[in-house]
């Protein structure tokens, strides 16, 4: 169902003019399986680092792997503004749980208090983020693959249905 409405809306002469301007590959816009399942794989995987300009490392990454790239770069925003404190806080509480460390306590929400914890902060920080950007990823791309093809499944079995019914 999901690919009908991409298909639908996937021709654009001015989009198509761009492309072809800066000589961008097409496949890097395409919905199938494969591109999608690649693309969320990868949108999660960037959006639970803790890093400045995710968007432009999905591009980077395009660059070696084939995914598309819309639906990779609007997974990133899984981490805005808004939900990002409390991801990196738990990937944090992770990081120390899996280091069995106690961690930092009286957490304060100032650069400064930041500047001095960094050394305490970062490695259960990266830990936790590693656990969930590899957990998230894998998971995602695994949960499109199967509903994927469960939607195809289903859309063939009506399609054969419909058929059934006009031969009666």
């Amino acid at each position: 169902m999901i690919r009908k409405i991409f298909k639908k809306n996937s021709s654009n002469p001015k989009l198509d003019a761009i492309m072809e301007k800066y000589k961008i590959p097409k496949e890097l816009l395409s919905i199938n399986r494969k591109m999608v399942s690649r693309a969320v794989m990868v949108g999660l995987f960037i959006a639970m680092i803790p890093m400045p300009m995710q968007m432009l490392a999905v591009v980077l990454i395009s660059l070696f792997f084939r995914f598309n790239v819309p639906i990779a770069i609007s997974l990133v925003w899984v981490t805005n503004p808004f939900t990002m404190p409390f991801i990196y806080y738990i990937e944090y509480l992770t990081g120390n749980f899996l280091l069995m460390q106690e961690g930092v306590h009286d957490i304060q929400m100032s650069m400064e208090w930041f500047q001095k914890n960094i050394g305490d902060i970062f490695i259960p920080l990266y830990l936790g983020t590693v656990f969930y950007s590899i957990l998230f990823s894998i998971g995602g791309y695994y949960l499109v693959n199967w509903l994927w093809i469960i939607s195809v499944n289903r859309a063939k079995k009506k399609k054969q249905e419909n058929y059934d019914k006009k031969e009666r």
